[in-house]
């Protein structure tokens, strides 16, 4: 692993700035192998040093991954002139590292989406012939029954004809005239779940992805709000589509 100045290398894992490191390590709070280490200019191979910072160890990691609860109203993209992205929940070292979506969510859907900076891995995820599964619970206006469950389970034909892979429904609750389903899929066409159910007569008032391959979305994740993968979570990930 080729040396990094410790300032930089502090950035582009999104810890801090470069002049919040500069001024971390004058305070004393950047210590290498045991030892405080007062200049952030300093060079050091993060595989074989031990660098904390403020305290706690800095593990390096080569690539950034996020998980984010994307909220409502805001775009699946790395930027737009006219309303806000995803990116635009991440500190500025991430947007720095040139960190993207993995796959997306339409602006009306929320819940779990993958960030990375990991080109592979982004490639793997949304490609069609790994058919990841991807979980999303919905609310849709109307009843829904086994017949429904049977046409997923079949390979839905949408209203212009595109024909799905089979996918499962499982009616979680039905009341008022609303169904409380969970959907899984293992493509994604555009607005596929929406237009499922729409296409068995009950289009969906609200709909938020709770899972993607291995990966739940973390209950203590507010709309708006990520962190970093833990190394066992990206060891999913890598093992399954790496």
């Amino acid at each position: 692993m080729p040396v990094q100045r410790i300032d930089r290398l502090l950035t582009n894992m999104g810890l801090c700035s470069r002049k919040e490191a500069a001024a971390a390590a004058k305070s004393g709070a950047v210590t290498v192998d045991g030892e405080i280490c007062r200049d952030a200019s300093r060079k050091i191979d993060p595989e074989k040093c031990r660098l904390t910072f403020r305290g706690e160890p800095v593990s390096y990691e080569g690539n950034v991954y996020l998980m984010l609860h994307k909220p409502l109203g805001v775009l699946s993209a790395t930027e737009d002139r006219e309303q806000k992205t995803v990116l635009d929940l991440l500190p500025q070292p991430y947007r720095a590292r040139g960190v993207f979506p993995v796959g997306r969510l339409d602006k009306d859907t929320s819940g779990l989406l993958l960030l990375t900076d990991d080109g592979a891995l982004g490639h793997a995820l949304t490609s069609p012939r790994r058919q990841v599964e991807k979980v999303y619970e919905a609310e849709a206006d109307g009843v829904l029954g086994q017949a429904d469950i049977d046409a997923f389970a079949a390979g839905l034909a949408l209203r212009d004809g595109t024909v799905c892979r089979p996918a499962k429904l499982e009616i979680r609750a039905v009341r008022e005239g609303h169904s409380y389903v969970t959907v899984t899929v293992c493509e994604g066409k555009y607005h596929q779940v929406r237009r499922m159910l729409a296409a068995r007569g009950a289009p969906v008032l609200a709909l938020k992805r709770v899972a993607e391959g291995p990966l739940p979305l973390d209950p203590a994740l507010e709309p708006g709000q990520w962190r970093p993968l833990r190394s066992d979570e990206i060891g999913l990930l890598r093992a399954g589509f790496g």
